[in-house]
């Protein structure tokens, strides 16, 4: 089993900037992809970001992220995390960390977090 927790979450001026981390505990070897995923109300989950946690890190954004979003990693603290940028009020958003045990994208992720609320106004 593994467990996720995500921190960093807050109120910010459009413009501003956050850091969410996501702390993973329990059997992290096993993971082999993490992933932010952000949920508006009355919209369907989106994925942010997604990074390999082997070898040399393989990230991956949304469109609507890239070059604003950083998803980044410290297998040492066994954390990711999602450094957000320039952020528009429509990044405004419960954002979730989730794990995936196998390399295959199209697998639907194993675990999930409780997710940190991103507020972002004009």
């Amino acid at each position: 089993q593994v467990q996720l927790v995500e921190s960093g979450g807050g109120l910010v001026q459009a413009g501003g900037s956050l850091r969410l981390s996501c702390a993973a505990s329990g059997n992290v070897f096993s993971i082999n992809t993490i992933a932010w995923y952000r949920q508006a109300p009355g919209s369907q989950p989106e994925l942010v970001a997604t990074i390999t946690t082997g070898g040399s890190p393989t990230p991956n954004y949304a469109d609507s992220v890239k070059g604003r979003f950083t998803i980044s990693r410290d297998n040492a603290k066994n954390t990711v995390y999602l450094q957000m940028n320039s952020l528009k009020p429509e990044d405004t958003a419960v954002y979730y960390c989730a794990a995936r045990v196998d390399d295959d994208p199209d697998d639907d992720m194993d675990y999930w977090g409780k997710g940190t609320l991103v507020t972002v106004s004009s």
